[in-house]
C-alpha cells in the first residue's frame, strides 16, 4: 500500500506547515514524522538509531520580505528518475536581501510553487545540492514563502530543508538552477544530514 502511505505522508507535511506550532514544535513534530513514518526519506536501516536532524538555530534576520517582480520563461529540469524531465515556468522574481530568487511553478497536473535556493553554505553546513522554501506539491505550505498583497513575499529560511535526495542516493531531486544561486552564507535551516554511524550524504 505504498502509494496510501505516501497520500498520508502528503496529508501529514501539510497539516504540519498549515499548523500553528512555534519553530521548535514544528521542528520536534517533523522529526517524528521523518522518524516512524515509512514514507520517510530517511533510510529504513537507519530509523532505528535516527534521533533527529540537524538545524541551525533560530534566526530571527534569516525573516524577510521582498517585492516581487514579473518573470518569464521556463526551464526543463532533468530529474534522474522516473519522474523524468519536468518543467518549470517562471512566475516571478523575487529581489531578496540575499540576491534574486526565482519562483517557479511546476507545470504538471494540479501543479506547484517551487522555490529552490543554494547558498555559500552548501557543501559545508548543509547539503551541496541546495535546499528547498517551499514545494508546494509536497504540501509544504506558508512557513519557507508566504505570498503577501501588494506583490510582496516573506520568506523565511529557518525552514530551509533538505530535498529527499540529501538524506538516501534512491532519491533523485530537482536542484537549483543557476538562477537559485545566491553567494551569501544562510546560517538558517537545516543542516546536512549526518547518518547514525557518523556518515554524511
Amino acid at each position: 500500500m505504498d502509494d496510501l502511505d505516501l497520500l498520508d505522508w502528503r496529508e501529514r507535511t501539510a497539516r504540519l506547515y498549515l499548523s500553528d506550532l512555534d519553530l521548535a514544535g514544528f521542528r520536534a513534530e517533523r522529526d517524528r514524522l521523518f522518524a516512524g513514518h515509512p514514507q520517510s526519506p530517511i533510510p529504513s536501516r537507519d530509523r532505528a538509531a535516527f534521533t533527529g536532524l540537524r538545524y541551525h538555530p533560530p534566526n530571527p534576520s534569516a525573516v524577510v520580505e521582498a517585492p516581487l517582480r514579473p518573470a518569464h520563461g521556463e526551464l526543463d529540469i532533468d530529474t534522474g528518475g522516473p519522474d523524468g524531465v519536468i518543467r518549470y515556468r517562471r512566475v516571478a522574481v523575487a529581489d531578496t536581501p540575499w540576491g534574486p530568487l526565482t519562483l517557479w511553478w511546476i507545470a504538471a497536473y494540479g501543479g506547484g510553487l517551487f522555490v529552490p535556493l543554494r547558498d555559500a553554505t552548501c557543501g559545508r553546513e548543509s547539503y551541496g545540492g541546495g535546499r528547498y522554501l517551499t514545494d508546494t506539491v509536497k504540501g509544504t505550505h506558508g512557513r519557507g514563502l508566504t505570498v503577501l498583497a501588494g506583490d510582496r513575499v516573506r520568506l523565511d529560511a529557518n525552514y530551509l530543508y533538505n530535498p529527499s535526495c540529501a538524506y538516501d542516493d534512491r532519491w533523485a531531486c530537482p536542484l537549483a538552477p543557476q538562477e537559485n544561486r545566491v553567494e551569501v552564507a544562510l546560517r538558517a535551516g537545516e543542516l546536512a544530514y549526518t547518518r547514525p554511524d557518523g556518515s554524511g550524504t
